[in-house]
């Protein structure tokens, strides 16, 4: 299942992303605090669409995605601070908004889905 399961891929995918960001913002702008919220934020995405993949209920895989979800949405918002203050540029920003942003499509839909089967 996880070999096939493209919003387990993507949020993985995603994560990396994100900590390359980090080192970024660590190293180079020498921004502690944000670089750290959005490390934590943008990786528990996957961590927690790859603990759905063995939810013990069907409740607990809503769940699960919610929590994802909601770490999604708080990711956008650190990413929106972070360009709004001049540390990543607009073609930086666009890329893993808009990446981030695609992941929480397709979360919705997931758990939308989910709800109503």
């Amino acid at each position: 299942m996880k070999e096939n399961n493209q919003v387990l891929i993507d949020s993985k995918a995603f994560a990396l992303r994100v900590i390359k960001l980090y080192q970024f913002l660590k190293n180079e702008k020498q921004i502690f605090v944000l670089s750290k919220q959005i490390l934590r934020s943008g990786t528990s995405i996957g961590a927690n669409v790859r603990e759905s993949v063995n939810a013990q209920s069907r409740m607990d895989f809503i769940n699960k995605l919610n929590i994802a979800l909601k770490e999604a949405n708080e990711t956008e918002y650190w990413l929106e601070l972070i360009h709004e203050s001049g540390f990543i540029d607009d073609k930086q920003f666009d890329s893993i908004y808009n990446d981030c942003g695609k992941i929480a499509a397709t979360l919705t839909k997931i758990i939308k889905t989910t709800k109503s089967t």
